[in-house]
Formats: structure tokens, C-alpha cells, sequence
């Protein structure tokens, strides 16, 4: 009974009975380590999803080589050096395989011909599988927009001041300096709270169909720009100035057209499955999943959207 009564205050406390989050959500990702920049060949297979990454993640991650393969019955284990560790992660593969090494690659040859060599990532997520995950410490967080999208983080990085004073600083040892390119989903997210004991009562819909209209309003340039604040303010990264401490603020540009629809706040997201680290900074422990969430309005204007 108390909780119910505990929960009736709360929402009568709202002034409206129908609130507004804009929500955005890491779509795809692409992660390489900072000297890949340049290397055009290796690049070209991820070419097309390079080309809608508009937000960049700048960060040390651990260095991981390959020192040896081996084969026992069904069982193949690749060695690793990593933060001077050996550790080794295996793979089981059908009777009759057979671990092979041609001109220093090492691959699993199948009865029928097949080869299999696991990819840098396929490695990597097992490790994390296998042992204790790797941490990817972000250091700076950037977009790059351009006219209608026609730039791409990539080309942003390219000419990247911070990623130089970052470099000439270089990485701890045993890390690499490392690069997250990522992009903010295509389209639109509406989170909605409907409180019913609210002060103001949407009885013909109004508030809802409003949200929803002024949802569809929003551009990728303004998802791409509020993803960005999110997750510096979130992250608090090292290198970063503008929105570690300003965000959010109605004094905010990028944030007026939000106020302006009436959202009540901003969601940003960065969860993947398999990826082959976890995100961390020096204001946020390591996790898979992030979820930068704020209230666009203070609590003595309108009860927060996260309350509850």
C-alpha cells in the first residue's frame, strides 16, 4: 500500500499526464586502431558503413598480437600476448580439420577443402568470451556532419588536432590508440510516460499526436549533434571541453529545437552484442551497455522524466 500511495504522489506530481523522450541509439558500429586510418586496402570492406559513422570515439586499448597456434584432437587454441599476458582462446571444429600455416597465416583447413581463419574482432570477442574483457578508454568524443551528411567521421579523423595531441602523448603500455566509428540510427525513437494523477490531462490525444509530429521533425544532423553531447556528458572524456559540464541547458543551440517541441529529455545509447571490449572512462566504469539519459527540464519546472 505505501509503494501504491508512494507512486500516486509521484505521478500527481507531474504537470503533464504525457511526457516525451527523444530517443537515439548506436546503429552500427566500426572500430580500428588509429594507424588503420591510413590504410586504404583495409578500409574498403567497411567502406559503406564508414560512410554513415558521423560519431568517432578516440581511446586506449589494450595491444593484442598473435604469437602461436596449436592443435589438440578437435581443438585449436590461438596464443596472444596481451598486456604482457599470454593468453590463449580456442575454437572446436568438426573431425578431420586440420590447423595449417602458409606464409605466416595460420588458418583450419577442413576435410572438404574449407578454410577458416577468425577474423581481428572474432579474436577479440572471444577473448572476452574466455578471459576477462578488454577495455576501450575513451579519451574523446566527436562528430563530423557536413552538408547533407557528406562527411563521415573518417574523414573528420583524418585531420584530427585532438587525435594528434593524443598521439604525441601516446598510449600507456601495452595499449594502442584506437578508433570508434559509429552511426546513430536512421531514423526517429519516441519514449513516451503517460501519468495519469498529471495536474494537466490530455483528454483529446493532443499532447500525444504532438509528440509524435514533432518526433518525425527532428534531423539526423540534430540526432547526430545531440548523440554527441549525450555521450561527452555522459563519458566525461579527458580531451573533450564543450558538454562535459553545459549539457543539457536551454542555453544549448543544439538543444533548442527540443524545448521547442516540448521533449522532455534525451536519450543516447551505445549497446552492442559482441562487441570485442567494453567502454570505460575515468568518470564511468566498464560496461557493455550505456545509456546517457537527461532531463530537458529542472525539477521545480516539471517533475523528471526519470523519477520512476
Amino acid at each position: 500500500m505505501t509503494d501504491e500511495k508512494e507512486r500516486a504522489d509521484l505521478f500527481r506530481a507531474n504537470r503533464f499526464d504525457v511526457e516525451h523522450a527523444l530517443s537515439m541509439y548506436a546503429y552500427s558500429y566500426v572500430n580500428l586502431p588509429a594507424v588503420g586510418l591510413y590504410d586504404v586496402e583495409a578500409l574498403r570492406p567497411f567502406a559503406e558503413t564508414i560512410e554513415s559513422c558521423h560519431i568517432y570515439f578516440i581511446g586506449y586499448l589494450p595491444r593484442v598480437l598473435v604469437s602461436d597456434s596449436e592443435q589438440h584432437d578437435r581443438t585449436v587454441s590461438i596464443h596472444l600476448d596481451c598486456l604482457g599476458e599470454r593468453r590463449s582462446v580456442s575454437w572446436e571444429f568438426p573431425e578431420g580439420a586440420c590447423l595449417r600455416k602458409v606464409d605466416g597465416f595460420w588458418f583450419v583447413e577442413g576435410q572438404d577443402g574449407q578454410r577458416y581463419a577468425p577474423t581481428d574482432d572474432q579474436i577479440l570477442v572471444r577473448l572476452s568470451q574466455q578471459h576477462a574483457p578488454l577495455e576501450f578508454d575513451v579519451r574523446y568524443i566527436g562528430q563530423s556532419f557536413g552538408r547533407d551528411g557528406s562527411r563521415s567521421a573518417l574523414d573528420r579523423l583524418l585531420s584530427h588536432e585532438t587525435l594528434q595531441k593524443i598521439a604525441l602523448r601516446q598510449a600507456p603500455p601495452g595499449h594502442q590508440i584506437a578508433l570508434i566509428l559509429v552511426e546513430v540510427q536512421p531514423n526517429n525513437q519516441l519514449v513516451t510516460v503517460l501519468s495519469p494523477h498529471a495536474d494537466e490531462l490530455d483528454h483529446d490525444g493532443s499532447r500525444i499526436q504532438a509528440g509524435l509530429d514533432k518526433l518525425f521533425g527532428t534531423s539526423e544532423r540534430e540526432r547526430v549533434a545531440l548523440y554527441e553531447a549525450a555521450m561527452i556528458r555522459y563519458f566525461q572524456p579527458e580531451f573533450n571541453v564543450e558538454f562535459k559540464d553545459s549539457f543539457p541547458s536551454t542555453r544549448l543551440k543544439i538543444l533548442q529545437d527540443c524545448y521547442e517541441k516540448d521533449f522532455s529529455a534525451v536519450i543516447a545509447e551505445f549497446c552492442f552484442d559482441n562487441i570485442p571490449f567494453v567502454l570505460r572512462s575515468e568518470k564511468v566504469a566498464a560496461a557493455y551497455y550505456h545509456v546517457a539519459k537527461y532531463n530537458l527540464h529542472s525539477e521545480e519546472e516539471r517533475r523528471t522524466f526519470f523519477s520512476f
